[in-house]
């Protein structure tokens, strides 16, 4: 059973940057792809970005493309978003997962979600 455990959430100012981190435990973290996803309340989860195995393939939505960048350590089982020129916008729940099967953008392609992180941006 792998366990994901997001931290790094905060209360941030609009222009701010934070990075948040996922720690992997309980599998062979650098045979598994991850994705960010994010959750307002009230909406439904959507995507945030996507990075493969060894790193070298990600993928962010475009409104997060050039703001966000995910990374990863796989001797430390941890993947990392950093999130650069915050909005109020980007308030949300970031949850990461590990990627199984499908659309890489899709939630439902993902297995073994973390408790979640919040990010609460001011004006």
């Amino acid at each position: 059973q792998v366990r994901m455990v997001e931290s790094g959430g905060g209360l941030v100012q609009a222009g701010d940057s934070l990075t948040l981190s996922c720690v992997a435990s309980g599998g062979t973290f650098s045979s598994n792809a991850v994705g960010w996803f994010r959750q307002a309340p009230g909406k439904e989860r959507e995507f945030v970005a996507y990075i493969s195995e060894n790193g070298r393939i990600t993928d962010y939505t475009d409104t997060m493309k050039g703001r966000f960048t995910a990374s990863r350590d796989n001797a430390k089982n941890t993947v990392y978003l950093q999130m650069n020129s915050l909005k109020s916008e980007d308030t949300a729940a970031y949850y990461c997962a590990v990627y199984q099967v499908g659309s890489t953008r899709r939630p439902d392609g993902y297995t073994y979600w973390g408790q979640g992180t919040q990010v609460t941006v001011s004006l």
